[in-house]
């Protein structure tokens, strides 16, 4: 009897496989790229990726989007700047920044469970009100003034040589990886994104669900908010533009399917990886960022399709 790999399985393989060649060409291609400076700035810059796209993953497991990350995210992250020259302690301003995260998750789910808004729809809202938000409170600028001495030392700080941000990544992820494999959080995301109309009738509360995963991402993206806020030492209204397709593209290339019912949260942190190395790489090259987008587009697409042929050929 021949036992044949799962689907999921294959599918972090031949992303582990297309991250080593990326790792090696880039290596070829430019001395910059393989050393431990370099290699530890990408891991700082995947770990907002990969914070934010543990929950992320977990909401399309269950066929939902959010595309107003990004915007949660830069919003967030100015405010906890901005709470801080109030005189509010960081501490607080960090738990208010992530809590005003959380009350937009909230709203997402509510427009998409309560209201029948289709999630692409309603997410683009919030991305554009919550980007608006931040510009009215800052009139377009930046707010690094008053922020004290503390205020990198999460996005900054180290706990011997370990960066925080990199201990806070695998403690989410850690966390995440058990809710998706170990809770019925998790097992109810897959059986909403496999079959919406079965969970109903199997007794799920699909909305509840469906609204709570939508927190969680409203969170997490709070935080990372306040975490990139405080590795730029500045509160910066206009970040985050761009992010929430980073997030998808990694929670795509990670194995989560489109339709929903399928995905891994260790797939994301692959995806991540490579979405991290190839705009590093490239940066180092000198490439133009139009061409940038264009080689992402053509990384993303073929990914799925490899994936798509290999997991047919299992099948049959």
């Amino acid at each position: 009897m021949t036992i044949k790999p799962s689907s999921g399985f294959l599918q972090k393989m031949v992303l582990v496989l297309v991250l080593v060649i990326i790792g090696v060409i880039l290596s070829i291609l430019t001395d910059a790229f393989f050393t431990l400076t370099n290699i530890s700035n990408v891991t700082r810059q995947v770990t907002f990726v990969v914070i934010t796209g543990c929950a992320v993953t977990l909401l399309m497991i269950s066929g939902n989007f959010d595309l107003s990350i990004g915007s949660i995210l830069g919003l967030t992250g100015m405010l906890s700047a901005y709470f801080v020259t109030f005189n509010i302690p960081l501490w607080l301003s960090i738990i208010l920044a992530t809590l005003v995260g959380t009350g937009l998750g909230f709203i997402n789910g509510v427009l998409v469970v309560h209201l029948k808004i289709p999630s692409i729809i309603a997410t683009l809202g919030t991305m554009y009100a919550a980007r608006g938000v931040a510009l009215v409170i800052t009139g377009g600028t930046s707010i690094h003034l008053g922020l004290g001495p503390h205020f990198t030392f999460l996005g900054r700080g180290h706990l011997g040589i370990i960066p925080i941000t990199l201990i806070i990544m695998f403690f989410v992820l850690g966390i995440f990886y058990f809710v998706e494999n170990k809770t019925i959080l998790g097992k109810y995301a897959f059986a909403i994104g496999g079959n919406r109309r079965t969970a109903l009738l199997s007794g799920i509360n699909v909305g509840s669900v469906i609204v709570l995963l939508y927190v969680l991402v409203g969170t997490l993206t709070g935080f990372s908010g306040v975490l990139m806020a405080s590795r730029l030492g500045v509160g910066q209204p206009m970040v985050g533009q761009g992010f929430e397709f980073d997030v998808i593209v990694a929670v795509i290339l990670g194995g989560t399917s489109l339709h929903g019912g399928e995905g891994s949260v260790m797939g994301m942190v692959i995806g991540a990886f490579i979405v991290g190395f190839l705009a590093n790489g490239l940066n180092l090259l000198g490439i133009h960022s139009f061409y940038q987008s264009i080689l992402m587009g053509v990384v993303l697409v073929g990914a799925v399709l490899l994936y798509r042929v290999l997991k047919e050929k299992i099948g049959d």
